[in-house]
């Protein structure tokens, strides 16, 4: 839900429209080439992903234990905090690592030597975020399976949870928790080979094309027939079965990013005002080839085709189902919601000393 400033010289109609059209048939994406990515988490940050303040702090201490990565490490504090600093949940959890006190007073570290342990300085707070997850690591270190996502259901649930069950316990938002962390960190994570292209594009652009001539709306999702630019690809890709988050900045994290020379018909392409910083993402537009997006650019103007060669393009997103389900949700005043507050049961809110809970629905501290 973002104002685009200034305005963009619209691509010339008629032919060029028609050249665009044809952009989107099969035979675009047969001939790509583009083949299947692994899943494996990589070691390094895909460009843009993380502000620059914490890049380094992230790269360093997401390699502490074998189980842990950067990308995944990365992952966890964007779903607790979106990379705030300054973030305060509604039950009491502090800073970007989304530590409980009790929780911060046992287990937080002194990371950047300043002689005090401050759960709302980042240095501090990631190395403390880091250092726990290892220590999940060392507590499950015997159970069966996938060493990472142990971890991660130990860190959501405790660990007494994933001794129990030799894994990932039957609970539903341990095991939503789980999923969503190791497919967010795909998004963090550099490519190493071309990214795979999106099944869904086509029908993404379709839907847009529908729209060009559609006034601009600041806020708008189509409810009157006006969008705003996140709001325009909200839409678009709902209409193929993918639910996008309303605001820009948190639709680059729907998917890996694919690099300039590797962008396809689909993808998304974002602006920002620092690009060091994905927090300032201010616009987005879908990509249709020929280095032409369909953006709805500004108040006063129509949705359209822009040209991506902008000086403030940061980067592309190609969304898939996965990575948008993996995004976290934000409460009406913007703050991340959803994520696993460390609360000093081993993670989350789960209440680890329940006698018996559902494995559908665990009980709730």
């Amino acid at each position: 839900m973002v104002l685009r400033n200034g305005s963009r010289a619209a691509a010339a109609a008629g032919a060029v429209a028609i050249g665009f059209l044809l952009l989107v048939g099969v035979g675009t994406y047969a001939a790509s080439g583009v083949s299947q990515q692994s899943n494996g988490v990589g070691l390094a940050l895909a460009p843009g992903t993380v502000p620059a303040a914490y890049q380094g702090l992230i790269q360093q201490w997401g390699t502490k234990c074998p189980e842990i990565s950067p990308p995944m490490l990365a992952a966890q504090l964007y779903q607790e905090s979106g990379f705030n600093p300054l973030a305060r949940s509604g039950v009491g959890a502090e800073g970007i690592a989304q530590f409980m006190p009790a929780t911060w007073t046992e287990s937080g570290v002194d990371g950047n030597g300043d002689g005090k342990k401050d759960p709302w300085d980042p240095a501090d707070a990631i190395p403390s975020a880091a250092l726990y997850d290892c220590a999940m690591a060392r507590a499950t270190v015997g159970v069966p399976g996938d060493r990472q996502a142990n971890l991660l259901a130990a860190y959501n649930a405790g660990s007494d949870w994933v001794l129990k069950y030799q894994g990932v316990p039957p609970f539903a938002e341990t095991q939503g928790y789980v999923r969503s962390i190791k497919s967010l960190a795909q998004s963090f994570t550099a490519a190493t080979a071309p990214v795979a292209v999106s099944q869904q594009a086509s029908g993404a652009i379709y839907f847009a094309q529908t729209k060009l001539g559609t006034p601009y709306e600041w806020g708008g999702t189509g409810e009157d027939g006006r969008f705003d630019c996140s709001g325009l690809m909200q839409v678009a890709f709902a209409s193929v079965g993918i639910s996008l988050p309303r605001v820009a900045n948190d639709q680059w994290y729907a998917g890996q990013h694919p690099s300039r020379d590797q962008l396809r018909p689909g993808d998304l392409v974002f602006f920002a005002t620092d690009l060091s910083d994905p927090r300032s993402i201010h616009h987005v537009g879908i990509y249709v080839g020929g280095g032409y997006m369909i953006d709805a650019p500004h108040t006063g103007a129509v949705v359209r085709y822009d040209t991506i060669d902008q000086k403030d393009y940061i980067g592309a997103t190609r969304v898939t189902q996965d990575g948008a389900a993996a995004l976290p949700n934000r409460a009406p005043d913007g703050t991340i919601t959803g994520g696993s507050t460390l609360d000093g049961h081993g993670g989350s809110t789960l209440n680890t000393t329940a006698p018996s809970p559902t494995p559908s629905s665990p009980a709730k501290s």
